[in-house]
């Protein structure tokens, strides 16, 4: 459809037509939407999670099932578009791979976070990923240390503190546990974008996700185990696991990267948002979750600071 409608704009450029930069503005706007319908479906998932969680599946079960009917719907997306896959590629294979074992640990950890803690804490500190972005950049040499990158990420970890309420001896929202595993939720996304990344020349977006979706069910299907795999097939939990992987990985990611076509850096680190306030919203109406004030104010100071250095980052790159 994306495809159609640029060939649309192109041909009223050619013909000098003012029509070109009024549709270019719609998709923009529509591209938009996408993406902040992705951002809403990856926060609902958490609370999804959340419930299936409560009525006592395992987080690994939960993440397999996410990411296989993920699978399923990526397939079908490859299936219908096969130009251009880049399956041939060695390149395309190991690095989507990498990417797999990174949105294999996002989903698990994010999910083990929530189970030790809440969807509200768990979402902000998995939103803390472009800080472990910057970090692996650093080393790596691919980016520069500058203070307001320094400061930013001090911001972030006071953010952080707030909202752990790490100074509160014991306070009982969320464990070390939680932490920790939140905090790896965010790493294990930075692994996921680097290896995107670096497979995105190589092939197509939907032969990237199929690969890095395969690879996640290989590596989950041992710890979730065979036969609570199956178990939940003559659950009365199967709609939500479906709903789960329909709306955290098979529509949300095609959403995402179709969306991202006509959608400038800085305004999808914007809508981004989207996903923790979702998941913030959904913790504390549907599962009485309650934040305090000084965790609220860390939400709101790491939500702040990473979007702005996203912002940053994308303008930076643009110029």
């Amino acid at each position: 459809m994306i495809e159609g409608l640029l060939n649309v704009t192109n041909i009223a450029a050619t013909d000098g037509i003012d029509f070109a930069e009024q549709e270019g503005a719609e998709m923009a706007s529509v591209s938009t939407a996408f993406v902040a319908l992705a951002a809403l479906f990856w926060g609902l998932s958490g609370g999804i999670a959340g419930i299936l969680m409560a009525n006592g599946w395992d987080a690994f079960v939960v993440s397999f099932y996410r990411g296989a009917i993920g699978l399923v719907f990526v397939l079908v997306w490859l299936m219908f578009r096969p130009h251009r896959s880049g399956l041939d590629s060695g390149r395309l294979w190991f690095w989507s791979a990498i990417a797999g074992l990174g949105v294999a640990g996002n989903f698990t950890f994010y999910f083990v976070s929530i189970a030790e803690g809440s969807v509200a804490v768990a979402a902000t500190l998995m939103y803390c990923a472009p800080v472990f972005v910057y970090f692996v950049s650093f080393a790596l040499k691919l980016e520069r240390p500058t203070p307001l990158k320094w400061a930013a990420i001090a911001m972030v970890v006071f953010g952080v503190m707030l909202l752990t309420r790490i100074f509160e001896i014991g306070a009982g929202d969320i464990t070390p546990i939680g932490v920790c595993a939140g905090l790896l939720s965010g790493l294990s996304y930075a692994v996921f974008i680097f290896g995107f990344k670096y497979a995105a020349p190589h092939g197509s977006p939907q032969a990237i996700l199929v690969i890095a979706f395969a690879a996640l069910v290989t590596i989950l299907i041992w710890p979730a185990g065979t036969d609570q795999a199956v178990a939940v097939l003559s659950s009365q939990g199967w709609p939500l696991f479906a709903t789960l992987g329909v709306l955290g990985a098979g529509l949300s990611f095609f959403f995402y990267v179709i969306g991202l076509n006509y959608t400038a850096p800085a305004v999808a680190s914007i809508v981004a948002m989207v996903e923790p306030v979702t998941a913030s919203l959904f913790s504390v109406v549907v599962l009485h979750e309650r934040l305090g004030g000084l965790q609220i104010f860390g939400m709101v100071l790491i939500l702040i600071t990473v979007t702005g250095l996203s912002i940053y980052s994308s303008h930076r790159w643009a110029s």
